[in-house]
């Protein structure tokens, strides 16, 4: 597999979203899914509606969201959709919580290493194609959040992501806690989900990943630290792997000092195994050519 090109802007403004959306030289067309982390409630990291708004009504799309599977003010729809308005997202664009009403629409995963089948909330069907704006940061439990991790656990439903987390023991978000597998085979059902939905659009996607307040945590943490490190950048890309690696080796390669916070997560959670398991299911490729653009 030939290298994937990485596009890099350093200086992170709403303008530069959208240049870098246009130097992957691809446009999104029909029924547009933007595919956007919509903030725990008390979180301050996450990307603000008013901050991609312009991207969103460039590509025409809808922001799409599902429930969580743990407690806090997104995992059913009625307090999902309050905090929508509370964050003011519905203020901006359209918003699809595409699964506020069930039945799920299950994606089936014949090469998956650990999932067979991924559980996603029913309105991705009525989507042609997706961009994928990820704020880059650290993740509780996946070690890091990017592109990946809003392919796999983001697109899921709510039972979706219990599986995901379960390694496809429960779909209950109940019994997700007592149902943790192994590390590693978490991180490879989320590459087999991941994979599940790159598949789905068939190279409709173009991937955005936004480094900006870089904190260990994930959006989803209400009590998220501060960020550890300064704004590094945006990238975009056509492959969701080469992205991903490409914002872990910015992070190793960057002299700020609080990169060792972010690291420490990352490794702890062996976070970089989500990208080989994703690798070796053939979604992307590791290998990529960063290029910069003004």
């Amino acid at each position: 597999m030939e290298k994937a090109k990485v596009y890099f802007i350093k200086e992170i403004t709403p303008e530069n979203i959208i240049k870098a959306y246009e130097a992957v030289g691809k446009t999104l067309t029909g029924n547009v899914a933007v595919k956007m982390h919509s903030g725990e409630k008390g979180n301050k990291n996450y990307l603000k509606p008013d901050f991609v708004c312009d991207c969103i009504a460039h590509v025409n799309g809808t922001i799409v969201e599902c429930n969580t599977a743990y407690d806090g003010a997104r995992n059913t729809t009625e307090k999902h959709q309050k905090l929508i308005k509370e964050h003011e997202w519905d203020k901006y664009a359209p918003f699809d919580l595409m699964d506020s009403e069930g039945p799920d629409l299950v994606l089936e995963i014949p090469n998956g290493k650990i999932i067979k089948k991924n559980y996603v909330g029913k309105n991705l069907a009525n989507y042609d194609s997706m961009l994928v704006l990820s704020h880059f940061k650290g993740h509780g439990m996946g070690g890091y959040g990017g592109a990946l991790k809003q392919l796999s656990i983001g697109i899921s439903s709510s039972a979706g992501k219990s599986y995901i987390h379960t390694a496809g023991v429960t779909t209950n978000q109940y019994e997700l806690w007592n149902n943790l597998p192994e590390q590693d085979k978490f991180l490879e059902a989320m590459a087999d989900a991941a994979a599940s939905v790159v598949n789905y659009f068939k190279g409709n996607i173009v991937y955005i990943n936004v480094m900006k307040n870089i904190s260990k945590d994930c959006d989803c943490n209400g009590n998220a630290e501060l960020p550890c490190m300064k704004d590094i950048g945006i990238l975009a890309s056509l492959d969701p792997i080469a992205i991903d690696q490409a914002c872990l080796d910015l992070v190793y390669s960057s002299n700020d000092p609080g990169k060792d916070i972010l690291i420490k997560r990352i490794e702890e959670k062996h976070g970089i195994h989500t990208i080989e398991a994703a690798s070796e299911l053939g979604i992307g490729t590791r290998e990529y050519e960063l290029i910069n653009i003004d």
